[in-house]
């Protein structure tokens, strides 16, 4: 099938299903084996993150409103003028003429003289991006960002935090992984994907972790064989922070998919033992499954819903609580994330204080908790960090790198995907 359908297909699917990104383009690409993979994804990718900006050029040309437009139409355009504006190695020529034959293919044939003669007038232009009084307003239409999340941003973290942050949201994330030190060195791997023909460089951000420069890593036997793990940097700086030690009792509350429980049984040598819990039991599963192919004997991985208190379970010497939040530190990993109503936070911060409130009460006198979300939103971190040191009085902050004593982890200031952690301690 033609790449530019394929991604057409996907791009439709997430935004009629609200549909996770990753998820879709993983499974449609391996339904389509015969397709360029990395042609894909750059659109696909590129089209959900500069939404906000595609529409606001195409408004410049279109004579109807864009709301009028069927809905592949409108998606066919935004492919389009991203190829026209942001693919430097696609041709003009040819982002339109596929674009008029996709509106064809896909039976909208009524809009293919719409299409030709819009994207030419793109191709023709210029991009002059706002700049008027509404400083959020500009802001939203160049970095592609809903205006009341700009604006949200702008509450927590100032102006020029704002626009860096939202500048480094675009464009892809690094691909990080962690080495498996149950299983071979950071050196030995470095030699091993070479042979592969992976290029990897050391992190400079933390030990025993790799970012891969090129090459399919996920096709190596390296991977197949259980030598590392993906992991961004910034779970990997929670985990530290967690420092958990051989013979530990240690809860993960919220594991799925388990790459910070895989990290803990590494940090602890494979010696003592790890309670990984998800509410479902095909996540569980998949934890457990990875588990074994790293070579980790220590993680026990069962259903639990960690904002109930289970008396059946032992108490811990250290837990992690990396609870279920907005995603709004990783929108440039997951794009979509940023086009959600932020009415949904509300209900998300009463899940996250129950599941740290309850994750509290298993925690051994002089235990360590640390509280995590990969959000950057102060509602779902500092507030419900406050809350809990409020009514838990035999609990205290161990202090972090924040001037408040939190550690929150930016993109564009750590290196990091968006992060937020909190360390405490029981009396």
């Amino acid at each position: 099938m033609n790449d530019r359908f394929i991604a057409f297909k996907i791009l439709n699917k997430i935004e009629r299903d609200k549909a996770y990104s990753n998820i879709v383009v993983d499974t449609v690409l391996k339904e389509n084996e015969a397709v360029s993979a990395p042609f894909v994804c750059s659109l696909v990718y590129g089209v959900i993150e500069r939404k906000i900006t595609l529409d606001y050029i195409l408004e410049n040309f279109l004579s109807q409103p864009i709301k009028k437009l069927n809905p592949q139409v409108l998606t066919i355009l935004r492919m389009g003028v991203y190829q026209i504006k942001y693919m430097d190695k696609v041709p003009v020529s040819a982002a339109v003429n596929e674009s008029v034959k996709l509106v064809k293919k896909v039976k909208c044939a009524y809009s293919s003289g719409l299409v030709n003669s819009v994207l030419r007038k793109v191709s023709l232009n210029d991009i002059v991006l706002p700049n008027t009084d509404d400083k959020i307003y500009d802001l939203s239409i160049a970095f592609s960002c809903p205006y009341e999340l700009v604006r949200h941003f702008i509450n927590d973290y100032g102006y020029d935090n704002t626009k860096s942050l939202l500048s480094a949201s675009l464009g892809s994330a690094p691909l990080v992984i962690r080495v498996n030190t149950l299983r071979t060195t950071i050196e030995s791997l470095i030699r091993i994907l070479e042979s592969e023909n992976v290029i990897a460089e050391k992190s400079e951000i933390i030990e025993d972790s790799l970012v891969i420069k090129s090459g399919a890593v996920f096709e190596t036997n390296a991977y197949k064989q259980g030598l590392f793990h993906v992991q961004d940097f910034a779970s990997q700086i929670c985990i530290k922070n967690l420092d958990p030690q051989p013979n530990d009792i240690v809860f993960d509350v919220c594991s799925a998919p388990g790459g910070k429980a895989f990290t803990i049984a590494e940090k602890m040598n494979n010696k003592g033992e790890i309670y990984a819990f998800d509410l479902y039991e095909h996540r569980v599963n998949l934890i457990s499954k990875n588990a074994k192919k790293l070579d980790i004997e220590i993680i026990n991985a069962c259903v639990n819903d960690s904002s109930i208190f289970n008396n059946m379970l032992p108490m811990a010497d250290k837990i992690l609580c990396d609870v279920p939040c907005s995603g709004l530190g990783v929108i440039r990993r997951k794009p979509e994330i940023k086009y959600k109503d932020l009415g949904f936070v509300d209900k998300l911060c009463d899940l996250q204080y129950n599941i740290l409130n309850c994750s509290a009460k298993y925690l051994k006198s002089k235990g360590v908790l640390v509280y995590s979300t990969c959000s950057l939103n102060k509602a779902e971190n500092q507030a419900i960090c406050e809350k809990f040191l409020d009514e838990n009085k035999n609990f205290k902050m161990i202090p972090l790198g924040d001037e408040d004593g939190y550690m929150t982890l930016m993109p564009h200031n750590n290196g990091t995907d968006g992060f937020f952690l909190a360390k405490f301690i029981k009396d």
